[in-house]
């Protein structure tokens, strides 16, 4: 008999089994949307983009890893790390460690965005790389003879680095030296596609995550308080609807300087629309349902009802179209890059597409192909997770009530 046995009029029953905490919601749902195969295959190929964003530096950079000269070791590529390598590296980190934190979702959220608010300021106020970077001095100091051994990353090209030592690596073939070519200046076609990787990703997620919490915020004041509110919030998505996202691009590229960061703010600032609409209907919903009246009736602060009660049951709809959002900002940006009219001197997928068709109408295939591939597979990948996601949340073809 152990110290934990229950005692029924003469006899000792010994205790039974621990009960299995019921799996949460978000678990059920993760689990019934990667039995799939589709989004196996296309989260597969996500992570493979997000570690060749996060890691690009370590692996495609003309930088050594680690260098001995004059007797003495250094690592130019730490020290040419830029505060955007080094905030990607931690957040990345800080994000795999807060996945392993038994805590509730909503509170590794805080954590992480508190981590965000304390890292990119202090690393745009401490990490200062050189400004002048000459790619030719490794290559001119190795062929001297003056570096004693080096370790390169597995490709030893920068994106920026054009081998203007070597002439003649314009427009050069797939070969062991260069696996995708070389592109019209002469950088490694397959370094430009492993550092477009976070471009193509950030302006995905960030662009749609601001398009979500718009879409959720205005949403959900129009659901719940319908009447008025609503009639003024459909008004204002229909003004939103009516601006085209592309030629809203064209016009702000032509008349200010490119920068990225706009660019995911134009993108998101005009997709929230359908965001909206969703969160609207859940909300008209929900608002009359028992558990709604009761959080209301206890007194309950109108942020604690709206985002705490509320918009959990009803943002179903908005995780799904916030799958093919991601895929949808990317093809703008990749769209604007071929147009000549991406960021200036970063690499981007539709930049090297743009530079496919040359002078003269000459083609230049691999220019073509690997970069039209990348940005199909990643648009593909998302469609397949966002199709995966909604078959798990369709209480029809998944069994969830």
């Amino acid at each position: 008999m152990t110290s934990d046995a229950v005692t029924i009029g003469h006899e000792h029953v010994p205790p039974g089994p621990p009960a299995e905490a019921t799996p949460s919601f978000a678990r059920i749902v993760l689990r019934r949307t990667f039995v799939s195969w589709r989004a196996r295959v296309g989260a597969a190929w996500i992570g493979l983009m997000a570690f060749a964003a996060v890691f690009a530096p370590f692996l495609a950079s003309s930088h050594p890893l680690a260098m001995k000269m004059d007797g003495r070791w250094s690592s130019p590529l730490l020290q040419h790390l830029t505060p955007a390598d080094v905030i990607l590296l931690i957040a990345a980190f800080t994000a795999l460690v807060l996945l392993c934190v038994p805590a509730a979702m909503s509170r590794r959220m805080m954590l992480f965005g508190g981590v965000l608010l304390i890292l990119i300021p202090t690393a745009y106020l401490t990490i200062k790389p050189p400004a002048t970077v000459v790619y030719e001095r490794y290559r001119e100091l190795e062929a001297a003879g003056r570096i004693e051994r080096a370790f390169y990353a597995p490709i030893p090209y920068s994106p920026s680095d054009r081998l203007r030592d070597q002439p003649q690596a314009s427009l050069r073939a797939p070969d062991r030296r260069h696996l995708l070519g070389t592109e019209v200046h002469g950088a490694d076609v397959l370094s430009r596609m492993i550092h477009a990787a976070r471009i193509a990703l950030a302006i995905g997620l960030i662009a749609t995550g601001i398009a979500v919490v718009i879409g959720v915020i205005i949403g959900g004041l129009m659901g719940y308080y319908s009447g008025t509110v609503d009639i003024l919030g459909m008004r204002l998505i229909e003004i939103f609807e009516a601006i085209p996202t592309l030629f809203l691009l064209l016009a702000f590229v032509a008349f200010f300087p490119r920068n990225l960061y706009i660019m995911m703010a134009i993108i998101g600032l005009t997709s929230w629309t359908g965001n909206a609409r969703f969160i609207r209907a859940e909300f008209l919903r929900l608002r009359k349902q028992d558990f709604v009246q009761a959080a209301i009736a206890a007194g309950l602060p109108l942020r604690s009802v709206l985002f705490r009660h509320m918009l959990p049951n009803g943002i179903t709809p908005v995780l799904i179209s916030a799958s093919f959002g991601v895929a949808s900002a990317i093809l703008s940006e990749s769209t604007l890059s071929f147009l000549g009219l991406g960021l200036v001197d970063e690499p981007s997928w539709g930049q090297l597409l743009n530079q496919a068709l040359g002078v003269g109408g000459t083609f230049t295939w691999w220019i073509a192909l690997y970069p039209g591939l990348a940005i199909f597979l990643t648009v593909f990948a998302y469609n397949l997770v966002g199709e995966s996601l909604r078959d798990a949340l369709d209480p029809k073809l998944s069994g969830i009530q």
